[in-house]
């Protein structure tokens, strides 16, 4: 009976760790100098309740695994410069990870190692050689070192999602860092920040003579990837983005008549970018389902053709860790067997999106289908199958408007071979006598 009772208070400790977010997460550095120089980020981290367990990227006793489950929920990559994971963090262990619903935040800079070069490529993401910068002759940062490779990135190259990046901001961004291009093949990609059009790759110790890896807008300085698993992953180039001295900088550009801003936008960046990532926002669910005639209340087993069907679906988004109704205008409903027969958009009202239709005149198997897919939100997919037959022999009409005709030539014939055999049967033919 006690062990019953403590494996069901361990379900709801679980359920609840998963619904108010947080969670276990193991963060691999370099060295454990970059735990300080990058304290303001990881105290973030942990007012919000997540449990960071701090190692460097070689330690022999790093395990993401402890007999077949996952003891982390979220894994923080700190280490650029790592040539080889150490402990039991093999080769794809990472993707695997990935794979198992885990959400990783990467950052890089100039001096990446071949294990998160590689971890890129496998999540569609490229970035330059080593000793490789992005440089911008036009929009660097006044306390640049004169190879002009800290940019000030304009708020204006972020995505359009606010669930990934924030609120709308005048706050220019540091960057100092490597470039990424993205894989043109990966819809699952997302630019999150890029460069501007003066922008490129390079080495910037070294004379430019073959074409850069990545040029223009097409250079990635943040970029992130959402699975079809819903696991998230972000992609920095830059380790110092997410550092105390650039969430504490003044900036200000280097062209006449700039204006020097107090602050840069790179902590509240940072901030929202691991609340994407490790899905603190951007979460929605279904709540529950139901469909019935527009007239009834209950769930019939069978619809019938050209019926008038009412769907509803309740929707709920994680806000500060609860629950709460989801409210947009863009839910759309398919009604299909193998393609749409019908598609509409679902109104909404506190999270119950709703509509009616009428049931096309084709029977067979259907299901109602929503497909949610917007960047920033997790992939939202619900189906319920439904059976459609087709009008049984009493529910057909009796006398169609359109048969009257046919009815008339029926009755017609009827009433004259009525007419006929009468005449027939009644007329009698007189019959002569025969002569001698």
């Amino acid at each position: 009976m006690a062990i019953g009772v403590a494996l069901v208070f361990c379900g709801l400790l679980a359920i609840l760790s998963t619904v108010q977010g947080g969670g276990k997460t193991l963060v691999l550095l370099d060295s454990m100098a970059t735990k300080e120089t990058h304290s303001i980020f990881f105290r973030s981290l942990q007012d919000r309740g997540f449990d960071l367990t701090f190692k460097t990227a070689d330690d022999p006793g790093l395990k993401l695994a402890n007999y077949g489950e996952y003891i982390y929920q979220h894994l923080v990559l700190f280490c650029p410069s790592v040539e080889e994971f150490g402990g039991q963090i093999a080769e794809g262990s990472i993707t695997e990870f990935i794979d198992g619903g885990g959400n990783v935040l990467v950052a890089a800079n100039s001096d990446i190692g071949e294990p998160i070069r590689e971890l890129g490529t496998e999540c569609g993401v490229e970035f330059d050689e080593e000793g490789t910068q992005v440089i911008d002759h036009l929009n660097y940062d006044v306390s640049d070192d004169g190879l002009h490779t800290l940019l000030v990135a304009d708020p204006s190259n972020l995505i359009e999602a606010q669930t990934m990046v924030g609120a709308k901001s005048s706050l220019p961004i540091l960057f100092n860092g490597v470039g990424m291009t993205a894989d043109t093949e990966n819809p699952l990609v997302l630019d999150v920040l890029h460069g501007s059009s003066s922008a490129y790759s390079h080495n910037p110790t070294k004379e430019v003579t073959d074409y850069p890896h990545a040029v223009g807008t097409n250079t990635l300085l943040v970029a992130a990837l959402q699975a079809r698993n819903n696991a998230r992953v972000v992609f920095s180039g830059s380790l110092d983005m997410f550092s105390d001295k650039f969430f504490q900088a003044a900036v200000q550009k280097a062209s006449p008549g700039s204006q020097k801003s107090k602050s840069s936008g790179n902590q509240d960046l940072a901030i929202s970018l691991s609340q994407w990532v490790f899905k603190e926002e951007g979460v929605i669910r279904v709540q529950r389902v139901s469909h019935h005639l527009v007239n009834g209340k209950q769930t019939p087993a069978a619809y019938t053709v050209e019926d008038q069907v009412e769907y509803n679906i309740w929707i709920d988004i994680l806000v500060n860790g609860k629950w709460e109704p989801f409210s947009t205008k863009d839910v759309q409903l398919e009604f299909v067997r193998i393609d749409p027969f019908v598609r509409t958009r679902l109104s909404s009202k506190n999270g119950k999106f709703s509509t009616q239709f009428k049931l096309p005149d084709v029977y067979g198997v259907f299901q109602f289908k929503v497909d949610y897919n917007r960047i920033g939100y997790t992939h939202l997919y619900s189906t319920t199958q439904v059976s459609v037959r087709p009008w049984e022999h009493t529910q057909f009409e009796r006398f169609i408007p359109s048969a009257f005709p046919y009815y008339a030539s029926s009755f017609s014939m009827m009433f004259g071979l009525f007419i006929f055999s009468l005449v027939f049967l009644h007329h009698k033919d007189e019959v002569k006598p025969k002569k001698e």
